[in-house]
């Protein structure tokens, strides 16, 4: 098994290998800092017999906008449990934390003076990540409510960077337990990027196009179908990652995931 813990130069070199567009990099660029793409579990994981959602099955796509959608098949989210005492409050505390914690970066130019990096600031995107790598680091150990790994942010025709939430991760070998303990998973679903196939240098192009057949969005979803095309399969990359918008007034709109609709207001 490879380090699941790489420095950022090997990140950006494995992810220039393994993407090798611009296109891919413009999806999921956001995340690089935090990545582990040289990462892979020793076991392949059937993330079908798990306690779970594969969003291959999942008959509520609608609800997540068209960019989680078009990564069926490469994305695991957890279910939602039982609600139990205090976990409405514990969720509202780090609502609570975040909102407050990222006042002063509604001023993007702050969010940049403390370290945080745009990524891929000249590429349009509907939701730009503003990554910390050190938090990233430090949210693998444990939970800080006040150092979100990434800053997002979305342009609107009055502001260059318009603040409208904040990304928290755990380490890829977090168990759902553990991420309950984060955040409680009868409010908010975390999620992971799964079955990722890396192209083979010859067919980096097949990242794209009306039907890609490599990376998150490609038709590529098994060890056994990516070895035949040549490439390198990743059961797991990036690590555990949830989405928090604080400005929004329901629990639903706060935890959303949908990225494509605009939470600022």
């Amino acid at each position: 098994m490879l380090p699941a813990i790489i420095s950022y130069a090997m990140t950006r070199k494995i992810s220039a290998r393994l993407y090798g567009t611009v296109a891919l990099t413009v999806a999921f660029g956001a995340v690089l800092l935090a990545a582990r793409l040289g990462y892979a579990r020793q076991q392949d994981q059937q993330k079908g017999s798990m306690p779970g959602m594969d969003m291959r099955d999942n008959d509520d796509m609608s609800s997540m906008g068209p960019s989680m959608a078009a990564m069926a098949g490469h994305m695991y989210v957890t279910p939602l449990r039982s609600k139990q005492p205090g976990d409405e409050e514990r969720a509202k505390a780090v609502v609570a934390q975040a909102k407050a914690t990222i006042e002063r970066y509604k001023d993007y130019r702050k969010a940049l003076l403390d370290g945080y990096v745009i990524a891929n600031p000249k590429l349009k995107q509907p939701q730009y990540h503003f990554m910390n790598k050190a938090n990233a680091r430090e949210a693998d150990l444990h939970f800080d409510p006040t150092k979100p790994t990434a800053l997002l942010y979305r342009r609107t025709p009055m502001q260059e960077y318009k603040l409208e939430g904040v990304m928290y991760t755990a380490s890829p070998d977090a168990t759902e337990d553990e991420l309950n303990e984060r955040i409680p998973l009868s409010i908010a679903r975390w999620h992971e990027h799964t079955n990722f196939c890396g192209a083979p240098a010859n067919k980096v192009s097949e990242y794209h196009g009306k039907n890609p057949k490599f990376g998150m969005f490609g038709s590529i979803h098994t060890k056994e179908a990516c070895q035949a095309e040549g490439g390198t399969f990743f059961p797991v990359i990036f690590s555990w990652m949830i989405h928090v918008f604080p400005y929004e007034n329901d629990f639903k709109d706060v935890f959303s995931m949908n990225d494509d609709m605009a939470h600022v207001h």
